[in-house]
């Protein structure tokens, strides 16, 4: 009996403390998580000018990218950040990147496939291994066309052009102008005023010069049209450099003027711009003219790596004419 009366006070003790609102508080439901943010576009990320800062950039998109579970981002983020490297000469660190996103692929992953095939063969390609370079572009070419992917596509025909011989690099190149002009993605026929230019430098370096300069031409339209500054300028600089190479140096010079007038504007000195200002004003017979434009040129062009393993002979002569 006594037992069974405990029981019961207990019973309405604990009645009494719940009618009070005393009773032990309900848990709380969790707070829901966060919303992860979207992961932002690659491709948005690139500033081809500063390679350094856009691996620092990719890097800090790194740790949301190995949260997120979306391991064809990751890869393809691996790969850009391979890339940079190659653009930095740091071809060792490079391709071990490289491995590290080559070990992410799995099936269904045809984008990710398509940069790891074309970053390895592009580091092979700046670090002067053109025979380990073409294999893997012409594989990612078979490999981005069997899956749709034509900018890529033209991406792999493009490098296939830039690694080969000049007999290669006119084929390629034409290959992959009438790829991209027949293709119906937006990404492919982006491609199209680096392939009409580069097209135009196959010529150029064939001596054919009235020929290149209808592709520089075609280069220039494109680029307008896509109302883009920077690729503008280029195209004009290639256009003019034609114009020399015709013997239209008044025409060439007044061209490059104007290119002058527009990087001092934007305070963006650019040593080419220099260069072949110099180089017009030496043909028209005024060396003196030329001379401050030639130690510009030099000032600013021999800071470039690439020139200067590449073009030791092109940058000394500046230097040489400049004084």
């Amino acid at each position: 009996m006594a037992c069974s009366a405990v029981l019961l006070s207990l019973a309405a003790v604990a009645a009494v403390l719940l009618a009070l609102g005393c009773a032990a508080a309900p848990t709380p439901p969790r707070e829901p998580a966060p919303e992860q943010k979207p992961l932002p576009r690659i491709g948005s990320l690139w500033n081809f000018q500063d390679p350094a800062g856009t691996e620092a950039r990719f890097r800090e998109v790194l740790p949301a990218a190995e949260a997120s579970g979306d391991r064809a981002y990751l890869c393809e983020l691996t790969t850009q950040i391979a890339r940079t490297q190659g653009l930095q000469m740091k071809f060792d660190e490079a391709l071990r990147t490289l491995d590290a996103a080559d070990a992410m692929l799995g099936e269904g992953m045809d984008r990710a496939r398509a940069f790891c095939l074309l970053e390895r063969g592009r580091v092979f390609n700046s670090s002067k291994r053109q025979g380990d370079a073409i294999p893997l572009f012409l594989k990612a070419w078979d490999g981005a066309r069997a899956a749709g992917l034509d900018g890529l596509a033209v991406d792999a025909a493009h490098m296939v052009a830039a690694a080969g011989t000049p007999e290669d690099s006119r084929e390629w190149n034409l290959r992959a102008i009438a790829f991209a002009e027949a293709s119906s993605d937006p990404a492919a026929k982006a491609w199209l005023g680096s392939l009409y230019n580069n097209t135009g430098w196959d010529l150029h370096k064939a001596g054919r010069f009235e020929e290149a300069l209808g592709l520089f031409e075609r280069a220039l339209r494109f680029r307008e049209e896509s109302k883009q500054p920077a690729d503008v300028s280029v195209a004009r600089w290639c256009l003019a450099r034609c114009l020399r190479s015709l013997g239209r140096t008044e025409e060439a010079l007044a061209m490059q003027r104007g290119l002058l007038a527009a990087s001092e504007a934007t305070n963006e000195p650019d040593g080419f711009v220099h260069e072949e200002m110099a180089e017009c004003l030496l043909l028209l017979g005024k060396p003196d003219e030329a001379k401050p434009h030639f130690r510009r040129a030099w000032e600013l062009l021999s800071k470039d790596p690439w020139l200067a393993r590449d073009e030791p002979d092109r940058l000394a002569r500046l230097d040489r004419l400049g004084k």
